[in-house]
């Protein structure tokens, strides 16, 4: 993994140029890949099962933006199918996400310092006729363990990788739709609406905003050792009786684009 932003410039501007390894970034939606999408050069698409890529480059750069369809289920395979086809040199998972910390509002980023399996859990014994109680419930690794170096290795979480989160949360004053800050996101094939739940979770479990894909897509990363990093907008919070609005999935990726460009011209 890359520690710091020079060992991922020297990468960029060196390997990426001589090997044409590009930089791959995926969204769920065509809500959350259209302006990518749209801003690459000589796009080029083609599917693979149920799963769509795009190739281009923006700045002369190559650049594959991945749909991943919804869900941990299809971004797992998603991003198997992509490391495996372009092979590429990082990935930037991106898009839409609901709010859990209050401080948040929408149209805020959170971009991942880590993700995790938010919706792994483990249930103690109760007889029957005791009732249901989620509030009891405890998250768990056992379903998030990978084989490294031959030895089984349990992760209660994925780390981003370092020289790509630096280097995102260093285009903070670029964003001029809310405020953008490094937190946590749990990702589960859940959409939360109730606003005591939601709070227990980022109470107990310390989560910025919640979605679908983002730690599925890290376990995937993590195998390859592929760098990875997750950007997600508040599109909802619940918090702050705020609905869905479709015009964050379109600034969120004009903030890619521009951490992206970054990234190549260095």
């Amino acid at each position: 993994m890359f520690k710091n932003i020079a060992s991922l410039s020297l990468l960029i501007s060196s390997s990426v140029m001589a090997t044409e390894q590009p930089i791959l970034i995926q969204g769920a939606m065509d809500i959350e890949t259209n302006v990518l999408i749209a801003a690459l050069e000589n796009a080029k698409e083609s599917e693979r099962g149920s799963w769509t890529f795009w190739e281009g480059k923006i700045n002369g750069h190559p650049i594959v933006i991945s749909r991943t369809e919804i869900g941990l289920a299809n971004a797992a395979a998603s991003t198997t199918l992509g490391i495996e086809l372009f092979n590429p040199k990082a990935i930037i998972n991106q898009g839409t996400a609901g709010g859990h910390d209050p401080e948040l509002y929408r149209g805020d980023i959170v971009v991942g310092a880590r993700s995790f399996n938010m919706g792994a859990y483990k249930v103690a014994y109760t007889e029957k006729g005791k009732g249901i109680h989620p509030e009891k419930w405890e998250n768990f690794d056992v379903v998030m363990r990978l084989r490294k170096e031959g030895e089984l290795v349990n992760f209660s979480h994925y780390d981003a990788d370092d020289a790509l989160l630096a280097h995102t949360l260093s285009y903070t004053d670029a964003y001029k739709h809310g405020k953008i800050v490094s937190g946590v996101i749990g990702t589960a094939d859940e959409w939360n609406r109730e606003v005591d739940r939601i709070n227990w979770f980022h109470e107990k479990l310390g989560t910025s905003v919640e979605e679908m894909e983002t730690s599925a897509a890290a376990l995937v990363a993590e195998a390859y050792d592929v760098p990875f990093v997750s950007i997600r907008v508040l599109s909802n919070t619940d918090q702050h009786n705020q609905d869905f609005d479709p015009a964050t999935a379109t600034h969120c990726q004009e903030f890619v684009l521009d951490v992206v460009k970054g990234l190549v011209a260095q």
